[in-house]
């Protein structure tokens, strides 16, 4: 009996030294996650598209438009970098790591070199982009009319019930993100990250971070906008990246995080 208990008693401890390390792991996934995503959104592309959008249309609407193509678009990153665990994870830690210090050093870089009002060049590039997309809208409203008259009245219902549910907005704010978001460095990082940490952290933490950025843009709109200093965001973003680059000298690859 008692080699018996004394041969349970090791397996309940690595079984609460694994959840112990998985919940750490996870944290600290969501830490990263989320600090990077809210250094790299704040005053980026997006953001202005939320911001801009919310000013002329239902803010709800806007939100969940820009929200489902950045909660997607960080899905797929965290699988294009999960799918990069198949290679051993001393090499894919360092290489994340060396990305990490590139990112940084060319955000210190570009904010460095920025003027303090460099926002409002990209500000007046997305209102520009978002006017051809309403002048667009417009123009197929002209087009197909109130309704197809000839086709009778059988085939305005249907239409008229599937823009309640999708609406013109609602694909606009979701089309813009999405593609606005593709190749993005928040897009980059989320890829890498989630090829040295904890996946679902990452996946968590975007969420979150992507959230709280749309959030305040579809909030605060243009005020918001105009009074985000990218020059300093850019700065801060550099020094976290460095910060996450720094941290791997301290921090073995095998440890789980």
């Amino acid at each position: 009996l008692q080699k018996g208990s004394s041969l349970v008693a090791p397996v309940h401890i690595v079984s609460e030294e694994s959840a112990d390390k998985t919940n750490l792991g996870f944290i600290h996934a969501f830490v990263a996650a989320i600090s990077v995503i809210i250094v790299s959104e704040l005053g980026d592309k997006t953001f202005f598209i939320a911001a801009i959008m919310a000013m002329r249309y239902n803010r709800l609407t806007v939100l969940a438009g820009a929200m489902l193509a950045l909660g997607l678009m960080t899905c797929l990153s965290v699988l294009f970098g999960y799918a990069t665990t198949v290679i051993p994870r001393v090499y894919t830690y360092y290489v994340s790591t060396a990305l990490f210090a590139i990112f940084g050093i060319r955000m210190l870089r570009e904010g460095l070199k920025m003027s303090p009002d460099e926002g409002q060049e990209e500000l007046e590039e997305v209102q520009a982009e978002i006017k051809k997309k309403d002048e667009e809208l417009q123009r197929t409203k002209l087009l197909n009319g109130p309704g197809d008259v000839e086709a009778g009245p059988g085939t305005t219902i249907p239409q008229k019930k599937w823009l309640h549910f999708i609406s013109p907005i609602f694909v606009q704010a979701f089309t813009l993100t999405f593609l606005a978001e593709w190749g993005d460095r928040s897009q980059l990082t989320t890829i890498v990250l989630a090829a040295r940490e904890d996946p679902y952290g990452v996946a968590v933490g975007g969420t979150v971070g992507h959230c709280l950025c749309t959030g305040l843009a579809v909030i605060g709109g243009r005020m918001i906008a105009q009074k985000i200093s990218v020059r300093t965001v850019t700065i801060i973003g550099g020094i976290v990246f460095l910060a996450f680059a720094f941290s791997a000298l301290f921090i073995s690859p095998d440890s789980g995080f």
